[in-house]
């Protein structure tokens, strides 16, 4: 006798795949450390290298949701609503889109950092990770809240999660208006088309934390449904 497709993929639960494609979105996101080193470095062998990784990490995600969609039923007794499911997993899908999209245009462009943005751009990048990882904390909490039914002690802690999240997240904004400063005061040195680009990649690395965040908002309207 065949299984039912959700239970083959799902088990009891659609939460264990979900955390498996946030896992993979954040595996690509956290490529962005070693990536902005090899670029600090002009090392663009090794750019490429992890570019490449990253866009393999960034297709593996997408197959993952594709799996979710796919083999989520539309009738089925779930303990949150199947659409805040589905939300959830396209948020986490943009974290890696974006990180995938900075790698892209960095490598196609062999864009060069200018030596006075070097530190505040690792510190940034750096921070923007964080944010993705502490998103990837929070939601490997959601399978342990759904087997105790909602209980107060973990949804407790899991709010206290997204708060934290929350303070990376603002930190982020924080980081990225030192970076456009120090960037605009070194305008007149760089050629115009190279500071277009880089505001861009700043605004870019802004959007990873960003969409960070909003994992942690959509799970934190799931837990209060």
């Amino acid at each position: 006798m065949s299984l039912n497709p959700f239970v083959s993929l799902f088990g009891r639960s659609p939460i264990g795949p979900m955390q498996e494609h946030i896992a993979k979105a954040y595996e690509c996101a956290a490529n962005l450390v070693p990536f902005f080193e090899a670029v600090i470095a002009e090392d663009w062998a090794r750019v490429e290298q992890v570019q490449q990784e990253m866009v393999r990490l960034e297709k593996e995600a997408d197959k993952l949701k594709r799996d979710v969609r796919v083999h989520l039923p539309k009738s089925l007794f779930l303990p949150v609503p199947r659409s805040d499911l589905l939300e959830l997993l396209s948020v986490q899908d943009k974290v890696a889109n974006r990180a995938k999209d900075i790698a892209g245009l960095m490598l196609g462009r062999q864009m060069s950092i200018p030596e006075p943005l070097q530190p505040i751009i690792r510190t940034y990048v750096q921070r923007t990770v964080e944010a993705c990882e502490q998103a990837l904390k929070a939601m490997n909490e959601l399978d342990e809240i759904l087997e105790t039914g909602f209980g107060n002690r973990e949804v407790r802690r899991v709010t206290e999660m997204i708060e934290e999240l929350e303070d990376i997240e603002h930190d982020t904004d924080r980081i990225q208006i030192e970076v456009r400063r120090s960037l605009f005061a070194l305008e007149k040195t760089l050629h115009p088309v190279d500071v277009m680009f880089m505001y861009t990649i700043i605004e870019w690395i802004g959007d990873v934390a960003d969409r960070a965040e909003r994992v942690g908002n959509r799970l934190e309207q799931l837990l209060a449904r």
